[in-house]
């Protein structure tokens, strides 16, 4: 765009013309996007970046004052935005209710850092296995917890905590192993690996 075009769309912008600024949104659009997808925030987040922009542009019109400066006004802006949004990320960790009530810690470490869509996948994949365990009776999960703590606990150990025979552990822990394959398996989940 020739900067005598630009300059009549910025002073047309700022008296608050509706086609100036669909001409310099038009103009700008691809650049923004350009910047956000160098930091590659979800579809979301980068809509929230762009939209701030604009907003910012809005707000700050009026010190706009080299129409050519547009440009780089606009980008600066983008990865600005773009580094608040991934500060606020940093802040926002993420909790384990599984963690948080000494269940097993995060084992995967960075195993999805290959597929974008690996994090994902994995997190249905253990929402859908929490509710299975959910599914079952109390007695049932404290029996899986107590099988997976670490250390492991004897069979002597479980049996006194949960009152139960020594010999019936094994053959329970099966009954209930069955019935979490059985569960996945109606939520067409069959690959997940019981032991």
């Amino acid at each position: 765009m020739e900067p005598v075009e630009l300059s009549d769309l910025l002073d047309r912008a700022r008296s608050g013309d509706a086609s100036a600024w669909a001409g310099i949104v038009d103009e700008y659009s691809s650049l923004l996007l350009s910047v956000v997808r160098g930091f590659r925030l979800g579809d979301a987040q980068s809509a929230d970046v762009v939209q701030t922009t604009w907003l910012r542009l809005v707000e700050h019109i009026d010190q706009v004052r080299d129409p050519a400066r547009l440009c780089g006004w606009l980008r600066t802006t983008a990865f600005r935005t773009c580094l608040e949004v991934l500060r606020e990320n940093k802040r926002e960790l993420p909790v384990d209710p599984y963690e948080q009530s000494g269940g097993t810690p995060d084992r995967y470490g960075d195993r999805d850092a290959g597929r974008p869509d690996e994090g994902l996948l994995r997190g249905e994949r253990e929402a859908l296995v929490r509710r299975a365990l959910a599914d079952l009776p109390e007695r049932h999960q404290v029996l899986l917890g107590l099988l997976l703590q670490t250390p492991a606990l004897s069979y002597e150990e479980i049996g006194r905590r949960l009152a139960m025979p020594i010999g019936s552990i094994g053959p329970t822990r099966a009954r209930v192993l069955r019935r979490l394959r059985s569960a996945l398996a109606a939520a067409d989940f069959s690959d997940c690996a019981l032991g």
